[in-house]
């Protein structure tokens, strides 16, 4: 059953949910060509076959995120609201990466609420100034949206909290989830006022937004669009508890890259895609992507880094060189660990004062002579658990100080205050060891400042009283589950729960000798100064490029209510098959071989009764009574399994096991293809066999000429890998055997060398050639890999120039995907309403018993 929120887009992001006054529409439009203003207004239509004409501009980059890199203040004389950018964004940071003459366009909201009378005159002005578009979302949406669903359900989630119960986290809210669309709706409004779709990139930034690509793609069917995801994404276990996973994963793949800080997050994403929408990933040229109706959404894995050169600049303010001097005096004879956290329940602060209280209880040295530096920023969030864990950490903080503080020591400062870029950047530059103890955290860049700021500048070392060829150090004690631990591989890894290891690897980080940490700095050094912000968005921008080169060389369309929609992107020359036009060929012609497969395409694949219905036995026994016609079914399936599903078909033909058995009609024998030994068999089956108990849901069949293992009952992951693993097992163990192993639609199976469907076509095209009766009709209908072997042996084998005349071709596969064939019918159902139609256009007279045979004695 659908979702309840995969109604319509505009049912949800209407005003009658929430009252959501009509987006402005103020901003200058976009203009397309010199002197044509184009009106983007509405949803008046989409870019299907892209005919609009290409906008004469320098290159542009919209970047969509929840807030606008600026600061909002009022005049205090004018009462007018004054704008300055926020230097600190990564927002601004990441153009850096782009080249020079790239226009940058930012659409987000403010951090102030602007009044309904002032929004078209401060829009202007953004726009102007600062080249940013305001979404003024009203603000009980704002709170349901940012505050509500975003904080309270996807941020927990995404951390992997689950409200298990109703003091531990919120429960899912409908009404909260439909300010979360109508919020997104707004800001896609936003970005359709200013966007010209052939020429400009977008790149939405984090889970705020992350139904905003199905907007932008129903809109304008090849956008060119960008997703990053700065949070952790769960595992599927905790990801599939969302009651809407479906509508946010089909909203990603909307895009066309969507970009990860590490390997893990990607991973559980990919596992999520496979597992709900079943879903496969396959790495092309060393890029990840997944083929998702026609199109292909790939995914990039890097993350994000720091601006080298603001950070740089900071180290050589006066006012940084000054601090640090007060520092190095207030802490003289000390060594300082610095810690730099938000205060919420995710950063592990009290977890790191136990250890830290646990390190000095068991290293008596270190009392009087170390302290821990913990600098905590104002919390994003308010609630309970940030009081309790503020609460916990003052407490803890509090007791270690009393146990092991004196009146000239205290072990641990926590710093509770805004804390200036130049005051911060000094506790950096002194501080011996940093650690970041999260118990779960997106990425997180304190490290990477750390080590920039431990190399020190010539200000800065002279503030130090250090010589600026002398070798540098520093230490980081990382958790394994923040983002950045990955790429930092000379930081010294803990599990933060674990407060034992965590204080052992501080001691460790404190003692360890100098030429190493210098290594280690110097390793740590080299990878954060090359991967900078810049080289993260100029790689992300290329990946980008590269995504969407295809764009306009594919024929796309949408599909698909409410934010269930996506755009099927196939080649120009492949289309649906219709009725019509297929029994319009089929009345001229008189000579018509027809080529069907069995499961998945004249029976659903998912049935669990594979006999065919009634209406299906009619359609076929019609065609098959007209004598103008040739009628197959071509299958992998057993040749007992056919013969007892399909016995009402009495002039039916049947190539059971890709064509090693094969009959004319029910009345005729059955005719082997000659095959070499099937020895190898028992080489297989043994093999299969102990994946098959290695494997809970999987099963193997035993087929006269073949092995096949299925693993479609296998939970999806561990199917999938397994059947990799035995493919390549087989591959090996049958290196010198007449046998080719396969891989198919959660099958893998091995059947003897010569044997193919293709054949099975060729041979019956070249017996009715042999007979005088060379075909001027062919249908070829399939869904599986083993099909395609059917279409390109009829292409192949109907362009033969010894046919007097090329015959109408159909080459048909189920489903809208990659294919040799030419056309495609949706599923089964539609099979079945082809055949009907073909059926009905037959002449159903009967049969001449005197009919030709098709021997296959020589044929393979």
């Amino acid at each position: 059953m659908a979702s309840r929120s995969c109604t319509n887009f505009l049912d949800l992001a209407s005003g009658d949910l929430l009252d959501i006054p009509q987006t402005p529409r103020s901003l200058p439009r976009v203009m397309t060509v010199p002197g044509i203003i184009s009106d983007l207004d509405g949803y008046g239509g989409n870019d299907r076959d892209s005919d609009a004409t290409s906008s004469i501009c320098r290159e542009r980059k919209i970047i969509v995120a929840n807030m606008l890199p600026l600061h909002a203040q009022r005049d205090s004389e004018s009462a007018k609201w004054c704008f300055s950018l926020d230097e600190d964004l990564l927002l601004l940071q990441l153009k850096d990466g782009f080249s020079p003459e790239t226009e940058v366009i930012y659409v987000g909201s403010l951090k102030v609420e602007v009044d309904v009378s002032e929004q078209e005159e401060v829009a202007k002005k953004l726009l102007d100034n600062f080249n940013c578009v305001p979404t003024f979302l009203p603000h009980d949406l704002q709170e349901k949206f940012y505050h509500g669903f975003c904080k309270h359900e996807l941020w927990p989630l995404f951390h992997y909290m689950l409200p298990m119960c109703p003091d531990h986290g919120d429960r899912f809210d409908r009404l909260l989830w439909q300010a979360y669309v109508c919020a997104n709706k707004i800001f896609a409004d936003k970005v359709m006022e200013v966007i010209n779709p052939d020429d400009d990139y977008v790149w939405v930034q984090d889970y705020h937004l992350m139904v905003l690509p199905t907007f932008l793609r129903k809109r304008y069917n090849r956008v060119k669009l960008g997703f990053f995801l700065h949070s952790p994404f769960p595992s599927s276990e905790i990801y599939r508890t969302l009651p809407v996973r479906d509508e946010i994963l089909k909203g990603l793949l909307n895009c066309d890259l969507i970009g990860f800080h590490t390997f893990d997050y990607a991973r559980h994403f990919l596992s999520c895609c496979s597992r709900m929408l079943g879903l496969d990933y396959e790495s092309k040229r060393g890029h990840i992507g997944l083929d998702y109706f026609g199109r292909t959404v790939y995914i990039k894995i890097l993350p994000v880094g720091i601006h080298l050169g603001q950070l740089e600049s900071v180290l050589n303010l006066p006012s940084t060189s000054n601090k640090v001097k007060e520092i190095q005096e207030q802490f003289k004879g000390k060594k300082l660990i610095i810690g730099v956290d938000d205060m919420d329940i995710f950063k592990g602060i009290s977890l790191k004062l136990l250890a830290f209280e646990q390190l000095l209880q068991r290293h008596e040295e270190f009392q009087g002579n170390l302290v821990l530096v913990q600098i905590v920023n104002p919390a994003r969030s308010s609630g309970k658990d940030v009081q309790e864990e503020k609460r916990e950490a003052y407490l803890t903080a509090g007791r270690i100080n009393e146990v092991y503080g004196s009146p000239d020591y205290e072990p641990v400062i926590l710093i509770d205050r805004h804390v200036a870029r130049y005051e911060k950047t000094a506790y950096y530059a002194v501080a011996e060891c940093c650690i970041v103890n999260a118990v779960r955290d997106g990425m997180n860049l304190v490290p990477y400042k750390y080590v920039v700021c431990r190399q020190g500048s010539p200000y800065n070392d002279e503030a130090m009283g250090i010589k600026t060829d002398s070798p540098r150090t520093s230490m980081l004690v990382v958790s394994e589950f923040v983002g950045c631990s990955p790429s930092l591989s000379g930081a010294i890894r803990v599990n933060p729960w674990d407060i034992d290891s965590v204080a052992e690897a501080l001691n460790l980080a404190i003692t360890m000798c100098d030429s190493e940490k210098q290594l280690r700095h110097e390793k740590h050094y080299k990878y954060v100064s090359s991967h900078d912000v810049a080289y993260w968005s100029r790689s992300f921008v290329q990946d980008l490029e590269r995504a969407c080169k295809d764009h306009y060389s594919k024929r796309c369309w949408g599909i698909g209510l409410g934010l269930g929609f996506r755009v099927v992107s196939l080649s120009p020359s492949f289309r649906k098959l219709s009725v019509d036009h297929i029994v319009s060929a089929y009345k001229r012609t008189n000579r018509r071989a027809i080529f069907l497969d069995y499961d998945g395409t004249v029976v659903p694949q998912t049935s669990i009764i594979k006999t065919p219905s009634a209406e299906v036995v009619t359609a076929l026994n019609t065609l098959c009574n007209d004598p103008r016609n040739t009628v197959f079914i071509v299958s992998g399936r057993r040749r007992d399994k056919l013969s007892e599903w399909l016995a009402p078909c009495e002039r039916l033909g049947i190539a059971a096991e890709h064509g090693c058995f094969t009959r004319w009609s029910k009345t005729s024998d059955w005719e082997s293809s000659p095959m070499a030994d099937l020895d190898w068999k028992e080489i297989v089956e043994p093999v299969m066999r102990s994946y098959t108990e290695a494997t809970d849901g999987s099963s193997l069949e035993i087929k006269e000429s073949a092995l096949v293992w299925h693993h479609q009952d296998a939970d999806p992951d561990f199917g999938s890998c397994q059947a990799k693993e035995l493919l390549d097992h087989l591959e090996n163990v049958l290196a010198n055997e007449p046998a080719v192993v396969s891989r198919g639609q959660q099958i893998v199976e091995v059947k003897p060398q010569g044997v193919s469907k293709g054949l099975v076509a060729e041979k019956v095209l070249s017996t009715m050639v042999s007979n005088g009766k060379p075909p001027d009709f062919v249908m070829c209908i399939g869904d599986d890999r083993s099909d395609e072997d059917m279409f390109g042996s009829i292409l192949s084998t109907v362009s033969d120039p010894s046919l007097p005349a090329a015959p109408e071709i159909f080459a048909c596969t189920v489903g809208q995907k990659p294919s040799k064939a030419k056309y495609y019918l949706d599923d089964s159902a539609d099979v079945v309403r082809l055949l009907r139609g073909l059926a009905t256009a037959s002449s159903p007279k009967p049969r001449r018993t005197a009919q030709f045979q098709v021997s296959f004695d020589n044929g393979f």
